[in-house]
């Protein structure tokens, strides 16, 4: 929990970015905060696979500081830079040339597209920056110091919310905010809207990656790795390693976004006061899930370092313990969920048809919360064992065989045999996909786990049995 704590907070505020840009956008215009969303709806995939697959580093740390091999780590982080900068710069390089197409094919109006591009060229700049950033927060929690992540994410939301005010609002806004103390020259800052949004995005996203560098060069606590003394060269081995455990990762979080993102097209047939009462459930469901995914990352990092002592029993133990932790956080969530939802709900929206249809979501979220956070802590357990490839496969199959074609076709109904469920059929889609998940991956660490000791059992019988031959 001491690891979790500060990931669950550093989630929370690059939440909170997502959150400012929305609301500031919003107070805009209408236009912008369209041009926004639309163009999060694709930044936002890019930098989660990219996070994703910079993650193959964590477990990778993780087991060489275990096994007290501190030098060789620096190597590996160097090669998780240079890949970070390739798909930094391959991501803006999209966000720059492949966009229009894409919209075009989602139809979006053209003056919200144009608009919307120009917020999307602005959040391009930033792209390397974030993708450095999140290859050293991968390091530092591989060293088991996760607390820099948060401070520095706080201090990415601290620069965002002015940045956004001066940029999208320009020396109007400030003025009406800060009255006779503005400067004259600020006066006369021109409002960007959305293309102001996407600068103030790239200027946090580059503050971070600043910070991180800064800390972990003066930091005493990762002294022993030497991080920043002399440069690594790519080398080819150690990035096909990395990219080895780190791309599974990238497509497993990429096949969730997408699941949401398809879902939400889907029912956008269905009419606004059902798009209202899901986007309302599932965003504040998703603020709760910052826990039981933070404790799975953290869960990574100790399978990792217990198995890089040598200790593959300790590291079952670990594994199997930390399951049993994210049982207990998803009770506690449900919890909170049949505590607050109304109150919380009555927050969203004031109109009763979209609050009580939001509520009964909520009821189905509470079903599934507890194979939600197993399936993640088991997947988190998995990439401390560096096992990322079997997770994509089970992903790929729960979330989209069942996840999204099973709850649209409850969904949309099979005629002669019974009745639409409509947004219901949905999430009753995502309870079976998330179910079968958890069931999978439980079956896939009880084996790895145990194929892991059995291994571990096998090497001194056969090194006596060496030494005898030898002999």
């Amino acid at each position: 929990m001491r690891l979790t704590l500060p990931i669950c907070g550093a989630q929370l505020a690059q939440s909170g970015m997502s959150a400012v840009d929305i609301i500031m956008a919003g107070r805009a215009s209408a236009t912008d905060l369209a041009a926004v969303s639309v163009g999060s709806s694709l930044w936002l995939p890019l930098m989660l696979f990219m996070t994703g697959a910079l993650m193959g580093l964590t477990p990778i740390v993780a087991q060489l500081l275990g096994g007290q091999r501190q030098a060789a780590i620096r190597p590996y982080v160097h090669q998780a830079l240079w890949i970070a900068l390739l798909l930094g710069v391959l991501s803006a390089l999209l966000l720059w040339f492949g966009v229009r197409p894409v919209f075009r094919l989602m139809g979006v109006p053209s003056h919200v597209a144009e608009l919307s591009a120009g917020y999307l060229a602005a959040v391009a700049f930033g792209m390397p920056g974030v993708g450095l950033y999140q290859a050293l927060r991968a390091f530092s929690d591989g060293m088991n110091h996760t607390r820099p992540a948060l401070w520095i994410s706080l201090l990415g939301l601290g620069f965002n919310i002015p940045c956004n005010y001066a940029l999208i609002y320009g020396g109007p806004g400030i003025v009406s905010l800060l009255g006779d103390l503005t400067p004259g020259w600020v006066a006369t800052l021109p409002a960007l809207g959305a293309v102001g949004c996407g600068i103030a995005t790239a200027i946090s996203m580059w503050v971070m990656c600043l910070a991180m560098m800064v800390y972990t060069q003066r930091a005493r606590a990762y002294g022993s790795v030497t991080l920043w003394h002399s440069p690594v060269p790519p080398r080819r081995r150690d990035i096909l390693e990395l990219l080895h455990v780190g791309v599974p990762i990238g497509v497993a979080i990429f096949v969730e976004v997408t699941l949401f993102t398809l879902i939400a097209l889907f029912v956008a047939r269905l009419g606004e006061v059902v798009v209202a009462a899901h986007q309302i459930a599932l965003n504040y469901t998703s603020i709760l899930f910052m826990l039981p995914l933070s404790l799975s990352m953290a869960l990574t990092v100790r399978v990792g370092h217990t198995l890089g002592t040598g200790q593959p029993q300790e590291a079952r133990f670990v594994a199997w313990n930390g399951i049993a932790v994210s049982l207990l956080v998803a009770l506690l969530n449900d919890a909170l969920l049949w505590a607050t939802a109304g109150p919380i709900l009555s927050l969203y929206t004031s109109n009763d048809e979209v609050h009580a249809l939001a509520m009964s979501l909520v009821t189905l979220a509470m079903l599934y919360q507890i194979s939600d956070s197993l399936q993640a802590n088991l997947a988190g357990a998995l990439r401390g064992y560096k096992d990322t490839r079997v997770i994509m496969l089970i992903t790929l199959l729960s979330y989209w065989l069942i996840g999204l074609a099973g709850g649209h076709w409850l969904g949309r109904g099979w005629e002669g045999h019974f009745a639409p469920f409509g947004i219901h059929g949905y999430w009753l889609g995502l309870c079976a996909g998330l179910t079968v998940a958890a069931l999978l991956l439980g079956w896939r660490l009880h084996h790895r786990a145990r194929r892991s000791l059995l291994r571990a059992l096998d090497a001194p019988a056969e090194a006596g049995t060496a030494t005898a031959a030898k002999d």
